[in-house]
């Protein structure tokens, strides 16, 4: 029988005092009402919104699937995951997305997760498969459903609803709304919580002139101009990311790519250099708009303008969450047409600047993981008794399954690789080195 925890011990763990006003409406209407969408800005706690009230009304006996949740990108399924693993609730949780071997799915699934979170097209092939048991699961939430929803997922959408017989409860979130809800999804009379247009935020809208179409020079100036910060740079295709990061490269500004054509671990070892700092930008496509784990931004540049209003917000949602501050840049050449969505944005002059500080940070890999019964602890522990570092010089900890990335002073990285390479950490010697 699971731990059934309540929801003052999972805040409690979390170290929240006290939830949003958005989520104690949003709790309130999904424990009573069968539909419900909630519209609320980036970064507004929309996931704990919806797991609080799904996971108060799970069965603790029920060693089944209860809950389905639904993510356009495997980015925002593992990053669900980990928000509903940090509860601490007592309830198994799984995600399945493209990217990793479908073996790997069906040994964690032997034993049912309560609640399953999955991208579209990984979960309708385990239904097709017979991996997963739908006979249990009465609540579905549609995470980012605008997305969900489109055209693309469409076959697979349709047959996940029609594999759900017992459905009872339907959630859908976004930041952004949209016309419809297509009438597979059976959405009747829902509850509608709209708080989309509440962002107390400061974002301010600059734009910058580019002489030239392809933008290169006036983005490395404004690159110079925004000084040593952390920004994601969007465009719009995956050639654009390669001829821009060229040009970096050929700078020498440092920078993590990220977009849909990557292998899974490429895409997942960029966000892990840009989270702990190694690279304090990403050059992305508008996958990096939603649902990815990094921290806030102080600044967005559009490099290329999105082609819809809904992409523009979600791009701008990566800066200037909720209370704080924030500036996205658009880049337009000049004969570029500027969309009518974008409005009251400043021109500005960029100002001479510095040469960039390279960051301080390498990120070093770490042969052991959860699995080999290693804690962040135990490895914090390694860093600063054998490895000798002091105070702030050790920085971010990830701690994966069979591994961990861990953010060091670059001046130190390969003189903490002699000491501490084939190191016993619990029964496992492990092996460390520059993430490649």
């Amino acid at each position: 029988m699971s731990q059934k925890k309540d929801q003052k011990s999972i805040l409690d763990k979390l170290g929240i005092r006290q939830l949003t006003q958005m989520q104690k409406n949003a709790q309130k209407k999904i424990s009573a009402r069968d539909e419900v969408i909630l519209l609320s800005p980036t970064g507004s706690g929309k996931t704990l919104a919806f797991l609080l009230p799904i996971i108060a009304q799970l069965e603790p006996d029920l060693h089944e699937i209860q809950a389905l949740v639904l993510v356009p990108s495997r980015e925002l399924a593992m990053q669900i995951e980990q928000v509903a693993r940090e509860l601490g609730s007592g309830y198994k949780v799984n995600a399945v997305y493209g990217g990793r071997a479908g073996i790997k799915d069906k040994a964690e699934l032997k034993h049912p997760p309560a609640i399953l979170i999955g991208t579209p097209g990984r979960v309708a092939d385990h239904l097709r498969n017979e991996v997963i048991s739908t006979k249990y699961i009465k609540t579905l939430i549609l995470d980012e459903f605008d997305k969900s929803l489109e055209v693309g997922f469409e076959g697979e959408m349709r047959a996940i609803m029609k594999a759900l017989p017992r459905l009872k409860k339907k959630v859908l979130t976004s930041a952004t709304q949209r016309d419809e809800v297509p009438d597979f999804i059976g959405i009747k009379d829902p509850e509608i919580l709209d708080y989309s247009d509440q962002k107390v935020s400061k974002l301010k809208l600059k734009t910058v002139m580019s002489p030239t179409k392809e933008k290169f020079e006036t983005l490395e100036r404004l690159i110079y101009y925004l000084g040593d910060k952390s920004g994601i740079v969007f465009c719009n295709l995956k050639d654009t990311i390669e001829a821009v990061s060229d040009y970096l490269d050929e700078k020498e500004i440092g920078h993590a790519c990220f977009y849909g054509g990557m292998e899974q671990v490429d895409r997942e070892r960029s966000l892990i250099r840009f989270r702990n700092g190694t690279h304090r930008l990403l050059v992305a496509t508008d996958l990096a708009a939603r649902g990815i784990d990094v921290p806030e931004m102080d600044y967005i540049i559009h490099y290329e303008l999105p082609y819809r209003e809904e992409e523009f917000t979600h791009r701008n949602g990566r800066t200037a969450r909720m209370h704080s501050a924030g500036a996205a840049y658009v880049l337009r050449a000049e004969k570029e047409a500027m969309p009518g969505f974008i409005k009251g944005s400043e021109l500005i002059d960029l100002e001479d600047a510095p040469v960039l500080k390279a960051s301080q940070w390498e990120t070093l890999y770490l042969s052991g993981g959860r699995k080999d019964k290693i804690s962040k602890g135990d490895i914090a522990g390694l860093f600063f008794k054998q490895g000798g570092l002091v105070g702030d010089e050790l920085g971010t900890i990830e701690l994966k399954h069979d591994c961990a990335f861990v953010a060091v002073p670059r001046v130190k990285a390969n003189q903490l690789i002699k000491k501490l390479n084939n190191s016993k950490l619990k029964k496992k010697k492990v092996r460390l080195s520059i993430l490649q």
